[in-house]
């Protein structure tokens, strides 16, 4: 597998993981703070505005786009399901459109983010890193609101053994 095949699988896997978080909740708690930090919309709108800044025109300008109000992502909002559905979906096509134009050969270009240069791979691994660590807060906050009703999306506690078992039986 080439590393941007890789890339874009666990960018997958990613978006899965938040969306398979956002689907167990009702449209209530997207707005609920963890502990007074963000809420899933805050995250969700700085997710997006963050794949959008960096991934419109990619390899030709700074990935902090003049046009990112990136304050207003942390405003608290409330919205709809399908609102923060669209939102999330809007930084995601943005993100799957650049990874899909470029070529083995682009990972070695530099590119710039808040001027800062860096190399292709470099900026990828960057927004990997960035974007797991705020949908591992988002699966967080929505375990600690279902509290007992929350549906793993992994292996759940006390199951490692059965799961190796069934590997294994194949």
């Amino acid at each position: 597998m080439s590393v941007l095949n890789s890339i874009g699988s666990e960018y997958r896997r990613y978006k899965g993981l938040g969306e398979g978080a956002i689907a167990q909740l009702d449209d209530a708690d997207f707005s609920k703070p963890a502990g007074g930090g963000n809420s899933i919309a805050i995250l969700v709108w700085h997710i997006s505005g963050n794949l959008k800044s960096r991934f419109a025109d990619f390899l030709t300008s700074d990935g902090e786009k003049p046009w990112r109000a990136r304050d207003e992502e942390f405003i608290d909002r409330s919205v709809t399901r399908a609102q923060l559905l669209e939102t999330w979906e809007e930084g995601w096509r943005v993100l799957f459109a650049a990874l899909a134009t470029l070529q083995p050969d682009d990972l070695e270009r530099t590119v710039t983010i808040r001027t800062q240069p860096m190399a292709v791979h470099d900026a990828l691994h960057r927004s990997l890193a960035h974007v797991s660590y705020h949908v591992g807060q988002i699966v967080y906050i929505a375990k600690a609101l279902r509290g007992d009703t929350w549906k793993y999306m992994s292996i759940p506690p006390g199951k490692s053994e059965e799961f190796n078992r069934r590997l294994k039986s194949g």
